[in-house]
């Protein structure tokens, strides 16, 4: 396929407003005068300007802009990034056509090594991200932050796409998570359904209690489709469906580094941003932008190889009074990270799975006899 054909130029607006020698923009290749050489890119751009699935668009084909231009003036890391920005994904002529542009996209993108970020356009799109994985014949874990459950029987595919993608066949969805609902928004009736699917729901409040419990969910996942929404009100008023209560920039921005530091992470999405909803500052814009940046940083911290038979882990092995006799565990000496083991016969078809990321507080419980929830729920999902 050709690539380019997908692509509309970075407006040249954004382009030509100047940025400092140290920032982003003077380091990222860019579709601009020509589409960049993708030759030992590591991260690409993407920016989404489709809105079709959400009942009030606003003005969200400029998301993608605005926060271009909040990155590009943010300063680069400390090792030198190998990001292109790709420009903006020309929308299909039917909503179902983007989405199939967004697959193709991701598709290429990810045999080429190059992991996607997608920006913009409405929070339906994520749809399209994984749709990206189906010829990739490989089971995925899905981790999606939302103030709520898009599975609505009806209403604008922004509310139902979350269905759209466990309801999908072939179906190639191993597990998926979410992070951060709130709970008057959110059907009980459909928390019951997710917990019957083995699916994990974590609510903002839960979230709080044991924030770095949050790490190993994110590590999990092999894409990650955030929904500005989440945030609260008065740090993202431009996202759509902005609510109150909600994460903190803090806490968004952690969740993202979280991200980019997971290894086994191949996709990354932020949607949900509508300009005409923020402030005259665009602040929710900084927001988005920031949690790229974070994102971007977390992939450049990444450390470890996840060859856990290799001299760069420690194997503990805990004895229990009862079945499984044993439980065993892995520590990076590199990042400091766990994992435990989950004994199951078929490798082939779940190997990446059968080591599964935990805390230190999961292996502290197995000592005093008692088996992580974590393991109890990892257990099910692979039988």
């Amino acid at each position: 396929m050709i690539i380019s054909s997908f692509f509309e130029p970075v407006e040249s607006a954004v382009v030509e407003k100047g940025y400092p020698e140290n920032s982003i923009f003077k380091q990222l290749s860019m579709h601009y005068q020509g589409f960049p050489d993708l030759k030992g890119i590591q991260l690409a751009l993407v920016g989404l300007k489709e809105s079709r699935g959400v009942k009030h668009s606003g003005s969200i084909g400029r998301a993608s802009s605005e926060i271009r231009e909040k990155l590009y003036q943010l300063k680069r890391g400390v090792i030198p990034y190998q990001v292109a920005d790709l420009g903006d994904l020309i929308s299909g002529d039917s909503l179902n056509d983007t989405y199939q542009n967004i697959r193709q996209v991701g598709e290429y993108l990810m045999r080429q090594q190059i992991l996607p970020i997608f920006f913009g356009g409405s929070h339906d799109l994520d749809y399209g991200q994984y749709l990206s994985y189906q010829k990739l014949k490989k089971l995925v874990t899905l981790l999606t932050v939302d103030s709520k459950i898009d599975m609505e029987e009806t209403g604008p595919e922004s509310d139902r796409h979350t269905q759209e993608i466990v309801l999908h066949q072939p179906n190639f969805l191993f597990s998926s998570t979410h992070l951060g609902y709130q709970s008057f928004l959110v059907d009980p009736s459909l928390l019951s359904a997710l917990e019957k699917l083995y699916f994990e729901a974590k609510r903002l409040g839960q979230l709080r209690d044991k924030f770095q419990e949050v790490e190993p969910l994110v590590r999990d996942a092999d894409l990650v489709s955030f929904d500005l929404s989440a945030i609260q009100s008065s740090v993202a008023p431009g996202a759509v469906n902005a609510q109150p209560f909600g994460l903190t920039g803090d806490e968004a921005s952690q969740i993202c580094w979280f991200a980019g530091a997971n290894e086994k992470l191949s996709s990354f999405g932020i949607y949900g941003y509508d300009p005409y909803f923020d402030d005259t500052h665009n602040k929710t814009a900084q927001v988005a932008a920031v949690m790229i940046w974070y994102f971007i940083e977390g992939f450049y911290s990444r450390k470890d190889s996840l060859s856990f038979k290799s001299a760069a882990y420690l194997k503990y092995t805990v004895s229990m009074d009862s079945k499984p006799n044993t439980l065993v565990f892995y520590k990076s000496k590199r990042s400091g990270k766990w994992w435990m083991e989950i004994p199951y016969q078929d490798t082939s078809r779940f190997e990446r799975v059968s080591i599964v990321p935990c805390s230190y507080a999961d292996y502290q419980q197995a000592q005093q006899g008692e088996i992580p929830e974590r393991w109890v729920t990892a257990q099910i999902k692979l039988y």
